[in-house]
């Protein structure tokens, strides 16, 4: 029997409405039920999974990228500047949980973000740029051999 691989994918890109602002980021319809056909999704917000509500406030990484605030060298902070680093840490561990349990080698991320960027994450100035850097969940899969992409990387997984 031929099995699909499994896909870890970020919840917002689904079209669920778990963002901070309590949109999603969904894909179109047609490229969900391309992925669906090819892998076994498996579903995720890091950041509701590690005890955020919906809505909440935005949160940029401070300090240094999701590989430093594993660290604990950095930190992931709201514009208030409230810490948040606990709650992005435990969603990033059950991702890696959910991940390792379900035999996920790759993942599709939403890109930028703090918990789910892969190639980039807003400076931590809360001014719109972004700087080069993984976000907490993309590091912590990365650092144990999971591949992420993210939204605009799909023609590597639709190969």
């Amino acid at each position: 029997m031929n099995q699909h691989p499994t896909l870890l994918v970020s919840a917002c890109l689904l079209g669920q409405p778990v963002r901070y602002d309590g949109h999603s980021k969904g894909l179109p319809a047609t490229l969900r039920e391309t992925l669906a056909a090819r892998y076994r999704l498996i579903v995720i917000c890091p950041e509701v999974a590690g005890g955020l509500p919906t809505p909440r406030p935005p949160a940029e990484l401070s300090g240094g990228d999701g590989h430093a605030v594993l660290r604990q060298a950095a930190t992931v902070r709201t514009a208030a500047g409230g810490d948040v680093s606990a709650e992005f840490v435990a969603g990033a561990q059950l991702a890696l949980q959910l991940a390792q349990e379900q035999h996920c080698r790759l993942a599709l991320l939403k890109a930028n973000s703090p918990s789910c960027g892969n190639r980039q994450v807003y400076s931590g100035r809360f001014d719109g740029q972004l700087q080069h850097g993984m976000g907490v969940t993309a590091a912590l899969l990365n650092a144990h051999g999971i591949t992420v992409y993210n939204e605009t990387q799909l023609d590597k997984l639709l190969d």
